[in-house]
């Protein structure tokens, strides 16, 4: 479950912030389907992707990682 949370979260954060799903991945050069699979919790993103999207909307990695999971997961 831990890719929902994810998923959950990109998608919470892109709303609040303003973004359409295609607003939001030409910015982090992605396509919509990219994007709408990580906001389902059917791809797990990587640490890289999850950095980019928080840089992009504005907001920490631990604002998106709010359990500290991404420390834990090596």
């Amino acid at each position: 479950m831990e890719t929902d949370k994810w998923g959950r979260r990109v998608r919470a954060f892109r709303k609040l912030k303003g973004f359409t799903q295609e607003g939001l991945a030409k910015e982090l050069s992605i396509s919509v389907s990219v994007l709408g699979e990580v906001e389902r919790g059917s791809r797990i993103p990587k640490e890289d992707f999850l950095v980019k999207v928080a840089d992009v909307l504005g907001i920490t990695i631990e604002d998106l990682d709010p359990q500290g999971d991404l420390e834990h997961s090596e």
